[in-house]
Formats: structure tokens, C-alpha cells, sequence
């Protein structure tokens, strides 16, 4: 994945044990992002919700200091392994979203949250991957949050970086955010043909009016915000 983003830099594969989110498109999207705000040495990120770490993989390999969340233990522990493969230090913390950094403040902060809209009859029991993209029926479980909550942690002239799918609600996330006091945009979009999680779910996204009848791709985003 790092070759991906950057070509100057060795590409280290990286490990997605069971029951954590593998990098996909969307990681690799937001992965481009990253890179191109080009973190300086020495500033602070974070990572919410980390995963495999390979978007904190990413910024540390621009010189920042990155911290980076997960509320998985086996997400940690992959997060800490590839960080260690790749030579970047990362400091991983198990919690939920920003409660294990509280007080704290970052120049920016990056997060591929949980965004896919989910039927009311597979909320309950979800574990492992599913809960890296099981988000209620709306999709804003956890990226309602994430508006509610990461401007507070963002310095001036901080940047927030969220990746999501239109399916979501890309325009409820911009006003949420500019009702933060953010000025918030889509900085980059990407079409891709709806995945294995999407397909199954595709009768009651129809049904329900989220999924037009010959809709076939998904429309990812990446909402970029700021604090002027």
C-alpha cells in the first residue's frame, strides 16, 4: 500500500489478521490524501480508528507524530506489528474514538470510519470486520461523532480528513462540520462497482430508496475540513 501512495518510498506489505479491515479503496483513497497534505515533521496526527495502521503508516512516514485509536485489541495489536515492520513509530491506543486522548489536541486528524448503511436486522451481534463498516441504518453512527467531537481536537489551521461513501449522507457530513465552525469540502471522489458487503444488502437499499434500481458503483469521498 505504501508503494501505492508513495513510489520513492519500499513497499512493506502489510498484515490484516482475522477480524481486521483489510486496506480497500477507500483506504487507499484517503491513504493518497494523507500524503498529498504532506504532514510536516514533528507535527501531531491521529488516527481514528486504525485498523491495520496503514493510514498512520502513512503520516509517520512524513516525520509526523501520529497516535492512533482502535476499540479492537486485535486491530491494536496489528496496527503496533506493522508499524514495527515498517520502522515507523506509531503510539496505538485501545479505546473509543477520542476518549483515549482526551485534552489532547492534533495539527490533524485522519479517520476511514464505519459508514455503511446497515438493515435494522444486522445491527445486533456484529463483531469482528463487520464492525469496521456496520453503521446503522444511515450510515452515521459513528461519523456523526466524529464531526460532534474532532473539531474540538483540532488546532488552528488543522485539518480533518474523513472518508466516507455518498450512500452516507456526503452533504449531512459538510454541514455538520461547517456547523462546527470547520470550512469543509470534498477534496477527492472515486466511483468503484459495489463490493461483497453492498451486494448483499442491495434488496433493502432499493427497497429503502438509498440504491437507485440500476445503480450499480459506489461514490466515495473524502471530506476534507479545516479549522481557519
Amino acid at each position: 500500500m505504501a508503494f501505492l501512495v508513495d513510489p520513492s518510498r519500499p513497499f512493506v506489505p502489510l498484515m490484516a489478521p482475522p477480524g481486521v479491515y483489510a486496506p480497500q479503496a477507500d483506504t487507499f483513497l484517503l491513504a493518497r490524501a494523507v500524503h498529498r497534505e504532506g504532514p510536516a515533521p514533528g507535527t501531531d496526527v491521529l488516527d481514528l480508528g486504525t485498523g491495520t495502521g496503514t493510514l498512520a503508516i502513512c503520516a509517520a512516514r512524513s516525520g509526523a507524530r501520529v497516535t492512533a485509536v482502535d476499540i479492537a485489541w486485535r486491530a491494536v495489536f496489528a496496527a503496533r506489528l506493522n508499524a514495527l515492520r515498517s520502522r515507523q513509530r506509531l503510539t496505538v491506543h485501545r479505546g473509543d474514538l477520542l476518549e483515549p486522548v482526551e485534552g489532547r489536541s492534533f495539527d490533524m486528524i485522519i479517520s476511514n470510519p464505519p459508514y455503511v448503511p446497515t438493515p435494522p436486522s444486522e445491527l445486533s451481534g456484529a463483531h469482528g470486520r463487520e464492525r469496521a463498516w456496520n453503521a446503522g441504518p444511515d450510515g452515521r453512527t459513528v461519523l456523526d461523532r466524529i464531526c460532534a467531537e474532532a473539531p474540538r481536537a483540532l488546532r488552528p489551521g488543522g485539518v480533518l480528513l474523513i472518508a466516507q461513501s455518498a450512500l452516507s449522507g456526503t452533504e449531512e457530513t459538510l454541514d455538520r462540520l461547517a456547523d462546527s465552525g470547520l470550512r469543509a469540502t470534498v477534496s477527492d471522489r472515486a466511483y468503484i462497482p459495489f463490493g461483497p458487503v453492498l451486494r448483499s444488502r442491495l434488496p433493502w437499499l432499493r427497497e429503502s430508496g438509498r440504491v437507485a434500481a440500476r445503480e450499480e458503483n459506489e461514490e466515495l469521498v473524502i471530506v476534507r475540513a479545516e479549522r481557519t
